[in-house]
């Protein structure tokens, strides 16, 4: 069930609808400039493209409700860096291969809404898509940006997902966890993750992981996402990844002074020594 959870997750702007219909639209990027402090490496300010629909879902003219979709991204010097997050951006909307920019994505999604309210005549009910970005970390070697993505379809509540891109400016390459703790570290890092989970959790050494949590098997596991701050790897439970979605996100910070053992020599970490 946890498997088929994620997918949905990860998956929240499906396929949408193909039509040659011509629709209006309304298209706004702008600038926000933000100061950016001497540590920082990368420069950057932040953007935004917001796209609404223009078709009304109800015939009551006080109702101005509609679709509409928004990102906001840091946008850098670096034009490697902005390709880097514009791709993973759009790969995690499940749009590889079909939009090549914020603008597309944005203007898709859109266009899905207007498919649907003309093939499902009377439907009076508004969309939106939400992707916000903020720089957790700017360092030469080190960039992680958190991403929050969000978007609404109808029903009970919207589909919602966090996720680090973490990245090295210097080499170009995504961070991963198996760049940072060696292969036989792994066992022994979900051991002291699990120890702290419990402990945060208020939860006896022996008591189960069945009960109230989404842990396949009732087995402890770290989720993929994660951000490296001065306090050691933050890692990030996404709703409905171990617990309810009422409960919201769930965050797990192991120190680097409990894995020093198990790290390996990487020029990243110095920047959190």
């Amino acid at each position: 069930m946890k498997k088929e959870i994620i997918v949905a997750i990860l998956a929240v702007a499906a396929i949408y609808g193909c039509t040659n219909q011509k629709t209006e639209k309304v298209i706004d990027s702008a600038s926000t400039a933000v100061a950016t402090s001497g540590k920082d490496s990368l420069t950057y300010s932040y953007d935004s493209v917001k796209v609404y629909s223009k078709t009304k879902v109800s015939t009551n003219k006080l109702v101005t409700d509609t679709a509409k979709a928004v990102i906001v991204y840091p946008l850098f010097q670096n034009q490697v860096a902005n390709k880097f997050l514009e791709d993973r951006v759009i790969g995690i909307s499940g749009k590889q291969g079909i939009d090549k920019n914020y603008k597309e994505l944005t203007a898709g999604f859109i266009k899905e809404f207007d498919t649907y309210i003309a093939a499902n005549n009377g439907a009076q009910e508004s969309w939106f898509q939400k992707v916000d970005m903020k720089v957790k970390a700017n360092y030469p070697n080190y960039l992680s940006v958190l991403m929050t993505y969000s978007d609404y379809k109808g029903g009970a509540h919207p589909n919602t997902l966090f996720t680090y891109l973490n990245y090295n400016p210097k080499t170009y390459q995504t961070i991963t966890l198996d760049s940072i703790i060696t292969a036989d570290g792994m066992p022994k890092l979900r051991a002291i993750g699990e120890n702290i989970f419990r402990r945060n959790e208020n939860l006896a050494p022996n008591a189960s992981l069945s009960e109230g949590y989404f842990f396949a098997e009732g087995t402890f596991s770290l989720p993929e996402t994660f951000t490296l701050t001065k306090e050691g790897i933050s890692f990030l439970y996404n709703p409905y990844e171990i617990k309810a979605y009422a409960a919201g996100t769930t965050e797990l910070i192991i120190p680097f002074s409990k894995i020093k053992d198990i790290m390996k020599e990487s020029s990243i970490l110095i920047n959190f020594k």
